[in-house]
């Protein structure tokens, strides 16, 4: 359950029936460290607030491991860690939204999330083309805002296909593990 307000107006607001049409432009945002960061809403199904993270052995630093979201088993990433950022604890106002990248259901751990905002393509910027590596690849762009700037996401690129294998493999072990057990009783 999430127990602010705001995050719990922007769940609301994620459950809206909208075509894609009206949410071209519309992104949820969301503070990591001293940066406003940006995902398009598209690709948010909904949010929740932190719960439990059972740990899987032999993910990256950044997959902090999977929860059970209304019987789903749902691999979580921890979108600080991915960014090579401070690791910082979680509290009653972390959350995880769940998206879709490449067919695959996953959850990205956040320090809280803003709001939903509208950016016209005309105020995005392609991103700096200063690194070529595969850290750079998920930056869809700059989006501006007033005086502001946020760094808008690839959500489909944060995963890369090898890392996508490795979810989807660990998720059907943890998937087969509570029927595994019970076999074995």
């Amino acid at each position: 359950m999430i127990k602010d307000s705001k995050n719990r107006a922007l769940a609301e607001t994620l459950g809206e029936e909208e075509d894609e049409d009206t949410l071209k432009g519309m992104f949820l945002t969301f503070p990591l460290g001293n940066e406003e960061y940006g995902v398009e809403i598209r690709h948010v199904t909904e949010i929740v607030g932190i719960q439990k993270i059972t740990e899987v052995p032999n993910m990256p630093i950044f997959i902090k491991g999977v929860i059970n979201l209304r019987g789903r088993v749902i691999p979580v990433m921890d979108v600080r860690l991915r960014f090579n950022l401070k690791e910082r604890p979680y509290d009653d106002q972390t959350c995880i939204f769940v998206v879709n990248i490449e067919g695959e259901t996953v959850g990205l751990v956040v320090d809280n999330v803003s709001e939903v905002i509208n950016i016209p393509s005309e105020n995005i910027d392609p991103p700096p083309k200063l690194r070529r590596d595969k850290s750079s690849m998920y930056i869809l762009g700059l989006g501006k805002v007033g005086e502001k700037v946020n760094i808008l996401l690839d959500v489909p690129k944060l995963l890369f296909e090898e890392e996508i294998e490795k979810i989807k493999e660990a998720v059907n072990a943890e998937d087969q593990a509570p029927e595994q057990l019970s076999k074995a009783v």
